[in-house]
C-alpha cells in the first residue's frame, strides 16, 4: 500500500511540472508581471542635448540680424565683403546665394544657392539692394515690411514681417546678354555646356521668391 501510494504522488509530481512547463506565458502569476505594469508608469527620459531637431529650424542670433546704414527709402544695409565687379541695373538677370529670416526672431524662412531672377522682380527692399552691390560682394539687407510683403502673410513670413536677408552676387547678366544667350542655345551640340558661372539661368521668379 505504501509503495503504491509513493507511485501515485511521483506519477502526480511528474503530470504537474509538465502542466506548468506547457503553461503560456500569460499563466504567469500577476507578482511576475509587475515589473513591465512599472515600466509603463515609468517617466520618459528627457531627449539629449545632441539630438538635432527634426525638422530643422535654424534661428539666426540677434547680431546678426542688424544692419549700419540706412537708404532714404528706409532699406537697412550692412556690407559684409567688399567686391570689384560692376553693379546690376533692375532690368538685368542677377545670379545670387541667399538666406532670409525673420527680424523679430531670427527665424529662417528661405535660402538658396545660385538662383537666377531679375533684379526688378523681386520685393522692392530687395530689389534695391541688389542694384547697390558690386558683383562678388556679399550684403545683409534689413527690410522693413513696407518694402517686403507689407500686411499680406506669405507662406511662412507673417504679415507685417520686416526681413533680413544675406545675398552674395555671384554674377550678373544684362537683358541683351540673355537674349544673345538664348539665340545661341539652339545652336550648341548636344553634348557642349557653358560655364555655370557665365551662364546665369534666365528663370522668372517663382511664388516662393521674395518678389512684389
Amino acid at each position: 500500500m505504501n509503495t503504491s501510494h509513493r507511485g501515485l504522488s511521483r506519477i502526480a509530481l511528474v503530470l504537474s511540472l509538465a502542466a506548468l512547463a506547457a503553461a503560456p506565458a500569460s499563466a504567469a502569476p500577476a507578482a511576475k508581471r509587475a515589473p513591465a505594469a512599472a515600466a509603463k508608469t515609468a517617466p520618459a527620459a528627457a531627449p539629449s542635448a545632441e539630438i538635432l531637431p527634426v525638422p530643422l529650424n535654424p534661428v539666426i542670433p540677434a547680431a546678426q540680424r542688424m544692419c549700419s546704414a540706412t537708404t532714404a527709402s528706409g532699406l537697412g544695409t550692412r556690407m559684409l565683403k567688399d567686391g570689384a565687379g560692376a553693379k546690376p541695373g533692375a532690368s538685368d538677370y542677377v545670379l545670387v546665394n541667399y538666406i532670409g529670416y525673420l527680424a523679430a526672431n531670427g527665424t529662417v524662412f528661405d535660402q538658396n544657392a545660385a538662383q537666377a531672377f531679375p533684379a526688378g522682380g523681386v520685393i522692392k527692399g530687395f530689389s534695391e539692394g541688389l542694384q547697390m552691390m558690386n558683383k562678388g560682394s556679399i550684403w545683409r539687407f534689413c527690410i522693413p515690411a513696407a518694402l517686403g510683403y507689407g500686411d499680406k502673410a506669405t507662406g511662412p513670413i507673417p504679415a507685417k514681417s520686416d526681413l533680413v536677408f544675406q545675398v552674395e552676387l555671384v554674377d550678373f547678366k544684362t537683358e541683351a546678354e540673355i537674349a544673345a544667350m538664348r539665340a545661341q542655345m539652339p545652336q550648341q551640340q548636344p553634348g557642349d555646356q557653358q560655364p555655370a558661372a557665365d551662364t546665369p539661368a534666365p528663370a522668372a521668379p517663382t511664388a516662393d521668391k521674395p518678389k512684389n
